[in-house]
């Protein structure tokens, strides 16, 4: 069974718009005033407040004169936000993000749904509250006896409004077994190089419509009074602009990993830092760009899905400077350096083509021997292991004789 999520455009009528940006606006409000109240009760008298509590607080505010409007939306979307803030501060208390910040209207917003709250009758989505099904444009179908067991609808900075629905896909996705494994080395000239001498183009869809970005944002910048209808018009084309770069690089890469998926039994990847890279003032647009943490995510669970292997082998193997003929190990490899020979064997190198073979090596060796990719590691590994089992000199002096 495989937990999957359905997206589709939804074209509201003028009263669920209505209702669903009351929900969204509710939504954003609860979430906030949560937030506020856990800050405030750690700074000033260093107590924590969870789930339970905030949850207690809005049953308060529900009952409020200038807070009744709470009660006109569903509860459900209301008690999800407060398990998203809860989720928010697990996620920073464990090290892994940020401190949890306030949702802000110009984001558009999102509201989530469980089966307490909506409806499924004949194919079609009836929300607590709504009468009339949701309008949703079915672009394709849902598998054979699946139900959604939730519901997100969202709406994006440029208006658009979408819904997600979640199923169990219960049916078998595995793919037919083949031979072919594959070692893919990132990069920005080409997205990724394969060990079989194929490079893919980067399409570099941010740099395709900068000039048209910058401009739009130039003209944004020069509106002064932001309740002008001027201002609403020049913020939406920006935020056009950038749903446009979205999906376009959402679309290739999905395109990009579901062939290398269907193509390939194993797929090596190097496990990059990209949070680090982009660090990099010089590189950091185009690192973006490139769109490599949703490559990796994507080619991880499709892989999960269809019945392949994706190893990810340690992001300080020297792929680039081995030469994966003989593996001698240059001291330095600049950037700039895009082709060289190999001291040792006199091997010439394209320097991407020669990283993704040496990935594809190191990728073998962990999933056949349980190997690491450095080789000194795996030398202190044994060793460590070897003084577990074999006991010291004192304590065999020590033994009884029997």
């Amino acid at each position: 069974m495989v937990e999957k999520a359905y997206k589709f455009r939804l074209y509201p009528t003028p009263q669920q718009e209505s209702l669903l940006r009351r929900t969204l606006g509710c939504v954003r409000l609860v979430y906030n005033k949560a937030l506020v109240a856990r800050t405030q009760a750690w700074y000033e008298h260093q107590k924590r407040v969870g789930y339970k509590q905030t949850s207690a607080m809005l049953t308060n505010w529900k009952k409020q004169e200038d807070l009744d409007f709470l009660g006109e939306v569903s509860s459900v979307p209301l008690q999800q936000g407060l398990r998203h803030l809860q989720t928010a501060f697990t996620n920073f208390f464990g090290g892994r993000t940020k401190y949890p910040n306030f949702k802000k209207k110009r984001n558009g917003g999102s509201a989530e749904f469980t089966r307490s709250a909506f409806k499924w009758k004949d194919g079609q989505v009836y929300l607590a509250k709504c009468a009339e099904p949701l309008p949703i444009r079915w672009s394709r179908q849902l598998p054979p006896g699946c139900m959604p067991s939730m519901i997100t609808v969202k709406l994006d900075p440029c208006g658009r409004w979408s819904v997600s629905l979640r199923i169990n896909d219960t049916r078998d996705l595995r793919l037919n077994s083949t031979k072919k494994q594959l070692g893919i080395e990132l990069g920005i000239t080409s997205l990724l190089t394969t060990s079989d001498g194929e490079k893919v183009a980067n399409p570099r869809n941010l740099q395709k419509l900068h000039k048209k970005l910058k401009l739009a944002q130039k003209s944004l910048s020069r509106k002064r009074d932001k309740k002008s209808n001027n201002y609403q018009k020049a913020k939406l084309k920006v935020a056009k602009i950038y749903a446009l770069i979205k999906d376009s690089r959402l679309d290739y890469t999905h395109k990009l990993t579901t062939r290398l998926i269907r193509e390939n039994q194993t797929i090596v990847v190097e496990d990059l830092a990209v949070k680090n890279m982009v660090k990099n003032h010089k590189l950091a647009r185009v690192i973006s760009d490139a769109n490599w943490v949703e490559l990796l995510r994507q080619l991880e669970y499709k892989a999960e899905w269809y019945g392949r292997i994706l190893i990810k082998i340690d992001r300080y193997f020297p792929s680039s400077k081995r030469c994966s003929n003989c593996g001698h190990v240059v001291e330095k490899l600049p950037l700039n350096i895009r082709e060289w020979d190999c001291p040792e064997c006199g091997s010439h190198h394209d320097r991407d083509i020669n990283a993704s073979i040496n990935i594809l090596a190191a990728g073998q060796a962990v999933s056949v021997c349980g190997a690491t990719v450095r080789p000194e590691e795996s030398k202190s590994r044994r060793a460590s292991a070897m003084k577990q089992k074999v006991p010291n000199s004192d304590a065999r002096e020590s033994r009884p004789v029997s």
